[in-house]
This record gives structure tokens, sequence and C-alpha cells, in this order.
């Protein structure tokens, strides 16, 4: 087989892992928690904000204010899938992202989400 059909192959048996991220400013400590269904998807997360195209205007604003070099995107958690049954990945994601949400509590001063209303 040659390369191409190998890489092809290799990049179709991959496993797609959904989870939670962080992303962090490390010059003044303020972390964004986000949840996707794909975390190969981060390095958009990273390309939106350098295109100045992310939907967190504070998270923008700081992006542009201290540079990439200022920011680091770590996977605090792996969704795991459940292997018999019905699973509701999109609601357990969701359940995961609030479990999270409610032990980091990045909102004001230490992060760039804002608290959902009750």
């Amino acid at each position: 087989m040659d390369r191409k059909k190998e890489l092809k192959q290799q990049y179709k048996e991959t496993k797609i892992e959904a989870g939670i991220y962080q992303i962090k400013n490390t010059k003044n400590g303020k972390v964004f928690i986000g949840s996707t269904r794909n975390l190969k998807t981060l390095n958009g997360k990273r390309f939106e904000l350098n295109m100045g195209s992310n939907t967190n205007k504070e998270l923008q604003r700081e992006w542009k204010e201290f540079g990439d070099t200022a920011f680091e995107f770590e996977v605090l958690e792996i969704l795991k899938k459940k292997e018999t049954g019905y699973f509701d990945e999109k609601k357990e994601l969701e359940k995961l992202e609030e479990k999270w949400l409610e032990k980091v509590k990045p909102y004001g001063e230490r992060g760039y989400n804002r608290e959902k209303a009750k």
C-alpha cells in the first residue's frame, strides 16, 4: 500500500474522542473551560483565536493583547463512552463540562466563561 493510502486508512481508524479542555492565560491565570465532541478540533480553536473570530470577546481581546504564546491548551478529561446500550454523547459531555465548571469556577476574575442563569 502506498504511503498516502496508508495515512488515509490510519486517519479513518483513529478514534474520535470527545472531552473537556482548558485554555489558560499564563500571564494572569484566567481560564476558559470548554467541551468538544472531537478533541482534534483544538487546533481549530487556536486558529479561530489567531484569526480574531472567536465568539468569546474577552478571551479574544486578551489573546490579541498578550499574544498566542501566553496561552496553553490542555485536555482535562476524555469522555468515557459506554460500550453497550444507549449512550447520549452530547448529554454526557454537557454533564462532564458542568462538573469541570463547578470544580474550576472560571468566572469573573478567574476566567472567561459566563455563569449560566439558573
